[in-house]
């Protein structure tokens, strides 16, 4: 029987596994991937984690799984497939055999909805980014297109506009899904061009994004860029928990600051949490409040 068996390792999980070890709880992490880390393991460049401006992703993934191994938190390579709750007791289904458990962290996170085009894989963190919060600023008085249309989409022209000399929005409708407020705000800014009815059919480059192959009317162009911010959705991975935990319509688990989901004992951590803000120094920050919340639920039961 474990304290805390954490189910994902990116910077929620690994944030969860520290402060769990150190509250002297028996906890477990279980990781579907060959490795810890997460989505950060393939961001090329992290400018905005607190006292380590410019690190690579893959070396920031690292060093957290470095700082987890060190204080002796145990790993295991399994896939969850279902999460059972018996009251005090947890009991995680895996191929290998069940696993039980006081209390549970899901930090399984999210994923990015991809275009699918070619080019998008191989110039992912070489100017194709799916978050403008992370890696706008380099980006400063340059060319960029933002593809979308809902809230997140004209949010990241709006916030791209303020330092980048031009941004095109290509949107495949002929209008907007975002809020009004968010559209009467870009609308008013000289410096962002919506294309509407347009898709993205390649995203070209050598080692930098360079340029765009779009779509409009049964007509080809190739559109200069230097970046390239996708923002067509984002999916969280809530296909084990969704039964378990009350969600939003959009799949996120609903947990407040303390990370508590509508189950006790249960809690939720990083990017698979319904909250404003999904950054690497919001899901380590998630993982220590669950993982606190987790100590004192297992003191107090």
């Amino acid at each position: 029987m474990y304290d805390l068996v954490i189910i994902g390792s990116g910077p929620a999980g690994l944030g969860a596994a520290i402060y769990g070890v150190r509250a002297g709880l028996k906890t477990l992490v279980l990781e579907k991937n060959p490795m810890s880390g997460g989505q950060v393991l393939n961001t090329y460049e992290v400018d905005n984690y607190l006292g380590l401006p410019g690190i690579n992703g893959f070396d920031l993934g690292v060093k957290f799984r470095e700082h987890a191994d060190k204080l002796g938190a145990a790993f295991r390579e399994t896939e969850v497939e279902a999460i059972e709750d018996l009251g005090n007791k947890k009991v995680l289904h895996t191929p290998e055999g069940d696993i039980e458990t006081k209390t549970v962290i899901l930090a399984m996170g999210a994923h990015h909805a991809k275009l699918g085009v070619p080019g998008e894989e191989e110039l992912s963190g070489m100017g194709v980014s799916y978050c403008a919060t992370c890696d706008g600023a380099f980006f400063k008085n340059r060319t960029v297109a933002v593809v979308g249309g809902g809230d997140v989409a004209v949010e990241d022209a709006i916030f791209l506009a303020r330092n980048c000399t031009k941004v095109y929005l290509i949107h495949r409708r002929d209008s907007l899904r975002a809020a009004k407020v968010l559209q009467d705000t870009l609308f008013t800014l000289p410096n962002v061009e919506v294309l509407w009815n347009t898709t993205v059919e390649e995203i070209k480059g050598e080692d930098m994004v360079e340029s765009l192959v779009i779509h409009k009317e049964d007509k080809q162009d190739e559109l200069k860029v230097d970046g390239v911010f996708i923002a067509v959705g984002i999916h969280p991975e809530t296909a084990i928990c969704n039964n378990l935990v009350k969600c939003d319509d959009n799949g996120y688990v609903l947990a407040d600051e303390t990370c508590k989901t509508s189950v006790p004992g249960v809690y939720a951590a990083g990017d698979i949490r319904k909250k404003p803000l999904r950054q690497v120094i919001t899901a380590v920050a998630d993982g220590a409040n669950a993982a606190v919340s987790a100590a004192s639920y297992v003191l107090s039961n």
